[in-house]
């Protein structure tokens, strides 16, 4: 992002509730136009940073910048953003086009020219001719774009969505997450979304906050974030991930069990304890050659069919267990049946150390 001047800087945010403290300085560029996720589990602090960047909850110290202002101590109504929230929030007793037109309807803009905005931002969210409608007569994924279309009536500056799929059920998520992403591209106003489901944010951002007890993990593309993950947590917490205790044998190599393995990342002192982090898909199969490094001969203790592809439980040498996801077609052409010994590889671009035994070490 280099060249460009963020649209929102958030610097050194900290919020105590009592003697809790929910942000630990937090400092974060969003630049104009971009789509970030905050993500994170509960409790991480996302949902408090998006309410302080609202003016719901001010910070306790620290300052947030929009558009080059200092909005730090503005209320809400004050700053320049629209807002949607996972409940929706939508008046029951007023009609689609009222609840949309609600924040219109205060001002001096002719009723003309409220109905025709109403109008557009509904063929916008694709529920035009729903104008009449009450809330109680859409169904859930109805009512979301209902929300949104309100809250992008005023033309705000900021897009801000709390969970804002999570009470949908999976396929009606799926596709309005895809929606969402075209109308923002489309409309480029900046937003912010708050999630903890990670196959949304990866599916959806441009760039992705990872939080973790009020503290910022790692900042990326879904792709960076995936791939090069900058702790053990982020490893963890983002898609499916092998966690297993080695030594280092010397610089660029790894000991796990009698197996000596090339890591790249191994420039601790040797003897150090370390966790190696790999994803079950970059555990290869085939094409290993005889005498190529890192190779293990595991045994194939139990598979899980998943659609695609099947998830399959191998056992070490050394007893560890290390999961791997092999292809129908892989299944099918090397015939891969539980109890079957397997010799697999473990690519060394693919491998990720971090400092220490990883405590929630789930996969083995």
């Amino acid at each position: 992002m280099s060249g460009r001047h963020p649209y929102l800087r958030i610097e050194f945010v900290s919020k105590n509730f009592g003697d809790f403290q929910a942000l630990k300085s937090i400092s974060l560029d969003i630049y104009p136009g971009e789509f970030v996720c905050f993500l994170g589990p509960s409790g991480c602090g996302k949902t408090t940073l998006l309410r302080a960047i609202a003016g719901l909850d001010i910070q306790t110290s620290g300052r947030i910048l929009q558009a080059g202002g200092d909005i730090s101590g503005l209320p809400p109504s004050q700053r320049d953003f629209g807002i949607v929230f996972q409940s929706y929030a939508l008046f029951p007793n007023l009609t689609v086009a009222a609840n949309v037109g609600y924040g219109l309807a205060g001002g001096k803009m002719p009723r003309a020219d409220i109905d025709k905005r109403v109008s557009e931002l509904l063929a916008m969210v694709g529920l035009s001719g729903q104008e009449l409608k009450y809330p109680a007569q859409l169904s859930g994924g109805q009512q979301q774009r209902v929300a949104l279309a309100r809250a992008l009536a005023m033309s705000p500056g900021l897009l801000l969505l709390d969970e804002p799929l999570s009470a949908l059920d999976a396929r009606v998520r799926q596709h309005l997450r895809a929606e969402l992403k075209q109308l923002q591209r489309r409309i480029n106003v900046t937003t912010i979304m708050v999630t903890h489901d990670q196959e949304e944010a990866l599916a959806i951002a441009d760039r992705i906050v990872v939080m973790n007890e009020g503290r910022i993990e790692q900042v990326g593309t879904p792709i960076e974030i995936y791939r090069q993950p900058a702790a053990a947590f982020v490893a963890d917490f983002v898609g499916q991930m092998n966690f297993l205790t080695v030594d280092i044998e010397a610089p660029g190599l790894i000991r796990l069990g009698q197996a000596v393995l090339e890591a790249p990342d191994a420039n601790l002192a040797a003897g150090h304890g370390v966790t190696l982090c790999i994803r079950p898909e970059d555990i290869q199969v085939r094409g290993i050659a005889d005498g190529k490094g890192n190779t293990l001969l595991t045994k194939i203790e139990h598979m899980e069919f998943l659609g695609s592809f099947c998830r399959a439980e191998l056992r070490l040498a050394c007893g560890r267990a290390l999961h791997a996801d092999f292809s129908i077609n892989a299944m099918r052409d090397l015939g891969l049946v539980p109890g079957q010994e397997l010799q697999v590889a473990l690519p060394p671009e693919r491998i990720r150390l971090f400092p220490g035994e990883e405590k929630a070490a789930r996969h083995g």
